[in-house]
């Protein structure tokens, strides 16, 4: 059974930190790219970072370039998510997407909730 399954949001001050996690299951996770997204009240889902199945490349949103932070560890199976210097506006669900672009496999997470309030 595939399963993506994130953890470690919740609420934070602003200027604070999180890192998020994915743990991947039933599926090839060192094949996929991973991508995180995410979804504000009353916004559509948008990019945030992504990072190639061997860890080699990254990109970033350019409202979080500087401050957020992508990496995996294929041997766990797990995507993170390190988000530094947090705002009000990073508040979202958080989601995070493996792909395998070859072969048309798309897997998602149910998301974890980020709260950046004072």
């Amino acid at each position: 059974q595939v399963q993506l399954v994130e953890s470690g949001g919740g609420l934070v001050q602003p200027g604070g930190s999180l890192r998020l996690s994915c743990a991947a299951s039933g599926f090839m996770f060192s094949m996929y790219a991973m991508i995180w997204y995410r979804q504000a009240p009353g916004k559509e889902r948008e990019l945030v970072a992504g990072i190639t199945s061997d860890g080699g490349s990254t990109n970033y949103a350019d409202s979080v370039k500087g401050r957020f932070t992508i990496s995996r560890d294929n041997a766990k199976n797990t995507v993170y998510l390190q988000m530094n210097s947090l705002r009000p506006e990073d508040t979202a669900v958080y989601y995070c997407r493996g792909r395998w672009a070859l072969i048309g496999m798309d897997y998602w997470g149910k998301g974890t909730l980020v709260t950046v309030s004072s």
